[in-house]
């Protein structure tokens, strides 16, 4: 099976690439329908997210936003350090 990993958990998806396809795709279609009660605008992400298992341009807006997740977060923390020295 294909594990798609977000942060620390870890979540099955199906071993069929169709099957795979199928879910992120219905996944962004409810998304679409994010104003009914259930379904939610949360559920577009999360269909990128699985759709990045199969499609190598998805794949790569997945590891661009990672990379500047990631840089936000160093410098966040390198101005919350510089913040601590000042006030010591």
């Amino acid at each position: 099976m294909t594990d798609l990993r977000i942060g620390n958990r870890t979540f099955k998806l199906p071993q069929s690439r169709t099957l795979r396809i199928v879910v992120g795709v219905a996944l962004i279609i409810g998304g679409i329908l994010g104003f009914l009660p259930i379904v939610g605008f949360w559920m577009i992400p999360l269909g990128l997210l699985v759709l990045s298992q199969e499609f190598h341009l998805v794949r790569r807006w997945r590891r661009r936003a990672i990379v500047k997740w990631g840089r936000h977060k160093q410098r966040r923390d390198r101005k919350a350090d510089l913040e601590d020295e000042y006030y010591d």
